[in-house]
């Protein structure tokens, strides 16, 4: 009898978006989507729907840190995929909880600063220390282009420069994703080639919790075992179907991806 084969366990560290249509919610349905198992260390609890944010809760560092060591001890973690932070505490305590990890854990860096209604999710003050404790830690970062000016300071428009630029700072590998560029192409940057990853605009869909997804995926592909780039392009694909296939009729704004097929099993059973 063959034993059976393990299920690859992924971590999320982010915030918790009380809409359900990004943070820790849409990685959850991310990782379950990719098949492998979901666990959370919570960084902020938000008041959030579809047209903003109304409040946030920082957790504590140390609660955050007891988080990820309970599922480390226990469980184990394949991969880490890193979204909301917030403050320079959550960051340092996250800082540490990678370090405690085993050598070589993947980890994909989401570097959330603004949310989709435009609400702040990342205190000014902790920019620099994102930049000096985390990124050079991350497998993957996944910047959009806002993110990407801002995490280097530059006001570059042309995709790859910025792209080796952000680079520069540390990441093992940079994916830019393409949803602020006119063209929704993504551009692969390790160390030795640039990859262009093209893709749809669903300009009718619904496109929040999108870069979450899109993180989310990609990390769970490092669990499985994919190579980065075939990882950013299943990531790249399954988001944009997120964002086509989006509850547009959630709520009053934006509404989420959905990437586990919700509006697709209503239409079947109608």
């Amino acid at each position: 009898m063959h034993a059976p084969t393990r299920i690859p366990a992924v971590l999320s560290i982010a915030g918790s978006d009380s809409g359900g249509g990004a943070g820790i919610q849409a990685d959850l349905k991310a990782f379950a989507v990719c098949g492998v198992h979901g666990m959370t260390a919570i960084t902020a609890i938000t008041a959030q729907n579809t047209v903003g944010v109304t409040a946030v809760h920082v957790i504590p560092p140390e609660t955050i840190l007891a988080q990820v060591r309970a599922v480390s001890d226990d469980i184990g973690v394949d991969a880490v995929k890193i979204g909301m932070l917030g403050n320079v505490a959550t960051i340092e305590a996250v800082s540490q909880a990678l370090r405690e990890l085993a050598p070589g854990t993947p980890v994909v860096l989401d570097p959330v600063m603004v949310s989709e209604s435009g609400a702040e999710l990342l205190e000014p003050s902790a920019r620099d220390a994102l930049i000096r404790l985390l990124v050079p830690l991350a497998t993957v970062l996944t910047p959009n282009v806002p993110e990407a000016r801002s995490l280097t300071g530059d006001a570059v428009s042309e995709a790859p420069e910025l792209a080796r630029r952000v680079r520069a700072l540390g990441p093992q590998v940079v994916v830019l994703t393409g949803g602020h560029r006119e063209r929704a192409i993504d551009v692969y940057l390790d160390g030795t080639e640039m990859v262009e990853i093209p893709g749809e605009r669903h300009p009718d869909g619904a496109a929040h919790g999108s870069g979450c997804t899109h993180s989310s995926v990609l990390a769970a592909q490092l669990a499985l075992g994919v190579a980065p780039l075939e990882a950013a392009r299943r990531a790249k694909r399954m988001a944009a179907g997120a964002v086509r296939d989006g509850l547009r009729e959630i709520g009053a704004g934006p509404g989420p991806v959905d990437v586990i097929g919700i509006g697709r099993g209503r239409a079947g059973r109608a």
